[in-house]
This record gives C-alpha cells, sequence and structure tokens, in this order.
C-alpha cells in the first residue's frame, strides 16, 4: 500500500492558535507543531533563511552597478576602502571598517579642500551588500528630491567598500560636510537578509560614538518603504542643521510619512 509521507505529515500538524498573526509579519511566529517537533517545512525555511543570511554578510558591493545608478540620479561617485583588506579581516577587526586607508584619505583631502557642503552620504556594505545593491539607489532617488528642492549642497558620493558605519565620521569630516547620512547594509535577521540603515551624524569627525548619531532602520519593501524612510531622513537632517547636534538630543516627532 502505498504512503504519502508528506501528506501523513500535513495531516498531523496542529495548527498554531496565533496563525492569524502571520498575515501582520514575516517573522518566525506561528510555526505549529507535528507531536513535540517542529514541522519538517518549518524546518527546511529556517535553514533557507540562515543561508539567505549566511550569504548577505558574505555579499559584495556591486559598485559598477551602484555607479551607474548614481550617475543617473547627478550624483558624482568617489569609490574608498576602509582599513580591512577583506571581509575575514572586517569581521575580525570591526576597528578597521571603521576607518578608511591611505589611498582614500588621499581622495577625499583633495575632493574636501574644494569647498564643504551641507550634505556628504556616505554607502557602506556593511554587513549586508544585498541590501546596498537592493536598496541604495531607489531610496536616493527619493531622498535626492528632498534635499535638492531644499537647496542643500551635496558632496561626492562614496561608496566604502568593507565599512562599518563609523566610517562615515572620518569621510564626513575630509569632506568637510556639516552632517553625514550612511546607507549601510544592516545585521541580516532570519527573514531580513536584506535590510538597509541611515546613520544621521552632525559635524562628523573621527572619534565620536553611537550616541552622537540617529538611526532609521529596516528600510525595504517588506520594511519602512523608500518614501517614508527618505522623509524621516529630511525631517532629521532638517532638525539636526537648525539644532546644529544629532544623536540622543535630537528626537524624532514628526509623524509618519507614508
Amino acid at each position: 500500500m502505498y504512503c504519502d509521507s508528506r501528506q501523513m505529515e500535513t495531516d498531523s500538524i496542529m495548527q498554531d492558535p496565533w496563525i492569524s498573526l502571520k498575515a501582520f509579519t514575516t517573522a518566525r511566529i506561528a510555526l505549529g507543531r507535528t507531536g513535540t517537533a517542529v514541522p519538517l517545512e518549518e524546518v527546511l525555511r529556517f535553514r533557507m533563511a540562515h543561508a539567505h543570511a549566511r550569504d548577505a554578510v558574505f555579499s559584495t558591493m556591486d559598485i559598477k552597478g551602484l555607479t551607474t545608478q548614481l550617475q543617473a540620479l547627478q550624483l558624482p561617485v568617489l569609490v574608498l576602502h576602509s582599513l580591512a583588506a577583506d571581509r575575514y579581516e572586517y569581521l575580525q577587526r570591526p576597528d578597521k571598517g571603521r576607518r578608511l586607508d591611505d589611498a582614500s584619505i588621499a581622495t577625499l583631502s583633495a575632493a574636501g579642500s574644494q569647498a564643504g557642503s551641507d550634505v556628504a552620504i556616505v554607502i557602506a556594505d556593511g554587513l549586508s551588500a544585498t541590501a546596498v545593491n537592493r536598496h541604495a539607489a531607489p531610496l536616493l532617488q527619493e531622498l535626492l528630491l528632498l534635499l535638492r528642492d531644499a537647496g542643500l549642497s551635496l558632496a561626492p558620493a562614496c561608496m566604502v567598500q568593507q565599512g562599518r558605519v563609523a566610517v562615515g565620521d572620518e569621510a564626513g569630516a575630509l569632506l568637510q560636510a556639516r552632517v553625514v547620512l550612511v546607507l549601510i547594509g544592516e545585521r541580516p535577521g532570519l527573514s531580513s537578509p536584506d535590510s538597509l540603515g541611515i546613520y544621521l551624524t552632525f559635524q562628523p569627525r573621527p572619534g565620536l560614538t553611537d550616541e552622537s548619531r540617529n538611526c532609521i532602520s529596516n528600510i525595504r519593501p517588506e520594511g519602512l518603504s523608500y518614501k517614508a524612510a527618505a522623509g524621516k531622513a529630511f525631517y532629521l537632517l532638517q532638525e539636526s542643521l537648525r539644532r546644529q547636534l544629532s544623536g540622543v538630543q535630537l528626537k524624532d516627532n514628526e509623524r509618519l510619512i507614508e
């Protein structure tokens, strides 16, 4: 007699009473159970999500593709590198991801000596270059409209390979920018391997710590939309310039733009 094991498991799965909440989140909730175990389908989904997260950590920034997209937005691009020589050193030595190498410093010193700017935009791969490759350009398309309409001057965009959040402080200082916006791939989760973050710092300079920055997180179609993220970043930027500060002293009091 033929026995379909998959059908037998499906028939034996006990649904979680919170299953209706799955419609509101991609988080791993209400998985159900088969006896005392998680159903096989959910185990396989977990392994696939874990694989996507690992792939994101070791993904590489699409320099050529991003350059083309940013140039189409009429944004000059400088390609830079942190002190971390490769991905393994980046992961083992976080401090090296926070500083630029000598060649990058020379490039920015020359660019910054020409004139200061209101805003410097730094794009770093962070822990998910996948997020940067997917979301940086469409987010900037929304954000640049707001910045230009407000008459704010922009430094050349900096793409930093093997970069962490604090690398934006050094880049912004060398460009003599009043505010730096760092777009960076966030640490992958099991339901979000491509989450992009924005970090804003007023008067950036090396040595600043996290309380000096404002963060906007989970920017992706399944999270915070590009338009909403751009609107929130623009509001914080305007307030930062007006009040001449950022970080824990700068609160987000604006209603979320949908």
